[in-house]
């Protein structure tokens, strides 16, 4: 949301409040799967894990100045992971969606105010 100015060109040029909604990726599915070898009678379970959901990851990225990338992009999901596969084979981990921010931006949880993090300087 943009906080009201004293003009139209000071509420277009200073965008330094965003609402956005971020998830973190699906978990892949297990696979149900049964050995079976020629003289094992009852050969066992050999199903494999799904992958781990991708993670959200917020980067500071001293380049940018203001917060004007989420006033038409508010919507953000991590990969899912692969399902798992035959022999417990896990599958593989979802890819960690970045979401580059300027220095000096704060990530509150909407529905509780809390402040999650103080992103001030890029990490090396």
């Amino acid at each position: 949301m943009i906080r009201p100015g004293a003009s139209w060109a000071n509420r277009t040029m200073a965008f330094d409040e965003a609402k956005i909604y971020v998830r973190s990726g699906d978990g892949g599915d297990g696979l149900v799967a049964f050995r079976r070898e020629k003289y094992v009678p009852r050969g066992g379970p050999a199903g494999g894990d799904g992958g781990s959901g991708g993670d959200v990851v917020f980067r500071v990225n001293p380049r940018l100045s203001t917060l004007t990338f989420f006033q038409r992009k508010t919507h953000f999901k991590a990969n899912p992971g692969k399902p798992g596969g035959s022999s417990n084979k896990t599958g593989a981990s979802g890819k960690a969606l970045v979401i580059d921010v300027p220095p000096g931006t704060i990530v509150m949880d909407a529905e509780t105010d809390a402040v999650l993090d103080n992103l001030v300087e890029p990490e090396h």
